[in-house]
């Protein structure tokens, strides 16, 4: 009668918990692509192997079980773009807080500042708004995008309004590709960034694109100022957000890099867009 009791220890559970929450993970990484129907049929596979090696239905098992060992290196190959993003958005400090709201007390260990002046930011894409001129502006946190920026043309100037939007000036040999600013400064522009495989709204175009695209492999910030209707877009962690006014753009920026802003910072900058 012993034998018909199951031992459960501690690690057990542990294990359990463990195994759930990485499933969960990658369920979210690959939700909305089309890996996820290749994922559900192996998850129900490896459970039916579990069960038919746990009823001791000998044969059925050992073909399984020679499916799964023999398609793990399918799965590298069919998954390595999921792989690549799981394993980018591991190393990053915001992968707990992104992925569950319960480890955000653990994300906080990993808050930083990072000392950028967004105000002259703010103001150039206030400008371009007005007159309708396409930007795509990459602020960059702990990941400094080397390998982004080698594709672009290496600018390393100090941040000013002015410098942005003659970088992203139409008849700009820059203007199509991204800015990247690090360290406080404007370290290249015309840089090439990768491209979501999201669905998205007709509206957004290839810049909205490619912001999400960029964030959702590392945790830097894209601002999008849209050519056809001049409205700015706001792209973190894989997410946009469209249409956003001047002061949302001001608190997020703050709240995203650690900054500790004033009143007073914010209606100076307020100030001098209405008085250009």
């Amino acid at each position: 009668m012993l034998t018909l009791f199951i031992h459960i220890r501690i690690l057990d559970l542990l294990d359990i918990f463990f195994v759930a929450v990485l499933l969960f993970t990658l369920y979210k990484l690959l939700k909305g692509t089309a890996a996820i129907n290749i994922f559900v049929g192996i998850v129900a596979i490896f459970i039916l192997w579990k069960v038919t090696d746990a009823l001791k239905m000998q044969l059925l098992s050992d073909i399984l079980g020679a499916f799964i060992s023999v398609g793990i290196i399918a799965l590298i190959v069919i998954f390595q773009p999921e792989i690549r993003q799981f394993l980018l958005a591991l190393g990053t400090p915001t992968f707990l807080g992104k992925y569950g709201k319960r480890f955000n007390f653990l994300s906080g260990w990993f808050e930083a500042s990072y000392d950028t002046d967004t105000d002259p930011v703010v103001v150039a894409c206030q400008h371009m708004s007005n007159i309708k001129q396409g930007a795509l502006i990459i602020i960059t946190r702990q990941n400094e995008l080397q390998q982004i920026t080698n594709t672009g043309v290496v600018v390393n100037a100090e941040i000013s309004s002015p410098l942005i939007e003659n970088i992203f000036f139409k008849n700009s040999p820059l203007h199509d590709g991204a800015m990247i600013i690090t360290q406080n400064r404007i370290k290249a522009a015309g840089c090439v960034l990768p491209v979501s495989k999201k669905k998205l709204p007709r509206y957004a175009g290839l810049r909205h694109r490619a912001a999400i695209g960029l964030t959702e492999v590392s945790d830097a910030i894209a601002i999008v100022v849209s050519e056809e209707t001049g409205n700015i877009s706001y792209s973190t962690h894989g997410n946009i957000r469209h249409n956003i006014e001047l002061a949302t753009l001001q608190q997020k920026l703050a709240s995203d890099l650690g900054i500790e802003r004033e009143t007073i910072e914010d209606e100076t900058v307020e100030e001098s867009v209405k008085k250009d």
